[in-house]
């Protein structure tokens, strides 16, 4: 990776962080979920990159996908929020999320086990190491405080412009695997919950284009995002109605209906570790 490329990504990875850390003391009880979204959406691009792909704001059973359209979904006392962003610096990805409780102290050992699960894979990556090696420190971990992984859900590689590149990071120890090489980029995200750790899905919200899209808007919105993703209010100009075969991001939702909590680092591999770049972002 050349020093360009690397500063691109520790200038989108600091931008993520500093916007996560700054919109976590925004959400609270009785805030519309889109008034967050918003916030996050603008701060990126107020602190010169762009976001990657919509703010995601998934709350209690929905682990992931999910980013609001209107002012009417609000927060309610005791939801369990991910917060999930990413920044891109010249199509150089870095992706992060949270998860807090409002107004409330009720799963913080779900929480817990979310992040240590985080840690100790963070610990492990490193040049040549199995993917699968990493997945079996998750599980183990979320396991170890009680909860399962949700195992339909994965870590990703990242590229430029690609948001998913290939390659994933399994939450548990999975019989397939790929070899870690210095210089790659993922993005680690661990999820728990009280459940069984299945998935199924509901509604999408978030859409991208791809080599199957075609209809009068595909080119207008592929000028715009490229591959990356996109949400229907991003683009209220366009009849997405005559967009066919885009890709559509569905909710993903906790199959048992149970509480899901979800942690995530965008990393940068090397020969003895990886570099964190979506740490502190102060």
């Amino acid at each position: 990776m050349n020093d360009t490329i690397h500063e691109y990504y520790l200038e989108a990875g600091q931008i993520a962080g500093k916007v996560r850390n700054k919109t976590l003391s925004r959400i609270k009880e009785g805030v519309p979920l889109l008034e967050i979204a918003e916030y996050v959406e603008k701060r990126i691009k107020d602190l010169g990159a762009c976001p990657a792909f919509p703010c995601n704001i998934s709350i209690n059973e929905i682990a992931s996908h999910y980013t609001p359209q209107d002012y009417m979904p609000c927060f309610r006392k005791g939801d369990v929020v991910k917060l999930d962003l990413g920044a891109h610096i010249e199509g150089y990805i870095a992706d992060t999320s949270v998860t807090i409780e409002v107004g409330t102290n009720n799963h913080g050992l779900l929480i817990s086990a979310c992040e240590d699960a985080l840690d100790n894979a963070i610990g492990s990556t490193r040049d040549m190491v199995e993917t699968n090696h990493i997945g079996k420190i998750i599980e183990d971990t979320i396991k170890e405080h009680g909860f399962n992984p949700i195992k339909d859900l994965t870590g990703h590689s990242l590229e430029q412009y690609l948001l998913h590149a290939g390659i994933t990071i399994p939450n548990y120890k999975s019989f397939f695997s790929h070899t870690i090489k210095k210089d790659m980029v993922f993005a680690i995200e661990p999820f728990a919950t009280y459940g069984r750790g299945f998935i199924k899905k509901g509604k999408p919200y978030i859409f991208a284009i791809n080599n199957r899209s075609y209809g009068n808007s595909a080119g207008e919105i592929k000028q715009r995002f490229g591959s990356l993703p996109f949400t229907p209010r991003w683009v209220p100009d366009i009849a997405l109605k005559e967009l066919k075969g885009a890709r559509e991001y569905y909710e993903l939702i906790e199959t048992d209906g149970e509480i899901v909590a979800q942690s995530e680092h965008t990393v940068i591999v090397n020969e003895d570790g990886c570099e964190v770049i979506t740490g502190l972002g102060k």
